[in-house]
């Protein structure tokens, strides 16, 4: 099995069937430059392994034998939350941040909590009521909002149907700012 990169083109030209001299007239590299990379003598570069990658037909990652990532996909399963809300935990473990895609159904407006921390979530889909305070607004897709979590709040489907949201929570004093646009300097 081939272990170094040199070894990996040795054996490559060997199942090709191809000599130093034709595998040289088709990438333009030269017979001597070949026979070192295939003996491990010379630092195999960009410059010189992208003719090769062509002329095999493999990939770079191939040709320089990287390791095969794991799949890089998160699959975490859908959690029953309070007050008809489903919740998708996008982080795969508890730190100073937390993500999770939330689908909020129901539209009545729970008593307001108050807890440590931060959040902000964007509206993905649908209309989301939020009560901070005394004050209650209506968010809808694109909106993101805000707030400092020892602030009473509560959050609901503005209209009965289901709502999306992504939503951070972060560690009391953090922060997250986002602005939409530059602001107007007139």
């Amino acid at each position: 099995m081939a272990t170094t990169v040199g070894q990996r083109l040795a054996a490559l030209r060997a199942e090709h069937d191809l000599t130093l001299a034709a595998l040289s007239e088709m990438t333009g590299i030269s017979k001597s430059t070949l026979s070192r990379l295939e003996t491990d003598q010379r630092k195999p570069t960009l410059e010189l392994l992208l003719p090769l990658s062509r002329t095999y037909q493999v990939t770079l990652d191939d040709l320089v034998g990287a390791p095969v990532v794991g799949d890089p996909r998160v699959r975490m399963k859908p959690r029953e939350l309070d007050h008809g809300r489903v919740g998708i935990p996008l982080t795969r473990s508890i730190g100073p941040l937390q993500a999770w895609k939330m689908i909020l159904s129901d539209d009545d407006l729970h008593e307001p909590r108050v807890h440590e921390g931060y959040e902000w979530f964007y509206v993905l889909s649908g209309q989301i009521r939020l009560r901070l305070g005394d004050k209650e607004v209506v968010l809808r897709a694109g909106e993101v909002a805000e707030f400092d979590c020892r602030q009473p709040h509560a959050l609901c489907s503005a209209d009965g149907r289901p709502a999306e949201i992504l939503s951070l929570f972060g560690k009391q004093g953090e922060r997250i700012h986002t602005r939409a646009a530059p602001p107007n300097r007139s």
